[in-house]
């Protein structure tokens, strides 16, 4: 980071990130590749932009410069329970996973009565 201070090396941060710390643990080649190409949503310049969201709901996004706290509060107001845009998924995968829980809830229930 020294070497780039007019400059930040999105490319290194990415290579960093995906091959040395996740990578190490990924053995699937198409894996570590599927990898680089997510954080490269994340680590690019637009990211300095005010207009640039990690998601269309503009829930997801990185806070503007500033003191630590602001940083804990901007996590502090995310969801307990993320809707499915942040992983990628139509609206749809939430009525899924809903009724998935509910089945095994109802499962659970019917084997503890009787």
């Amino acid at each position: 980071m020294d070497q780039y201070p007019d400059k930040t090396p999105f490319d290194a941060l990415n290579y960093l990130t995906a091959l040395c710390n996740y990578g190490g643990r990924v053995t699937d080649a198409n894996d570590r590749i599927l990898i680089e190409v997510l954080l490269k949503d994340y680590f690019n310049e637009r990211i300095f932009s005010d207009d640039y969201k990690f998601s269309p709901s503009g829930t997801y996004f990185a806070p503007p410069h500033g003191e630590s706290e602001a940083y804990v509060n901007y996590a502090k107001s995310l969801p307990l329970y993320p809707d499915p845009e942040v992983f990628g998924f139509h609206d749809n995968a939430a009525i899924t996973k809903n009724l998935n829980e509910t089945g095994a809830l109802l499962d659970s229930l019917m084997l503890t009565s009787g």
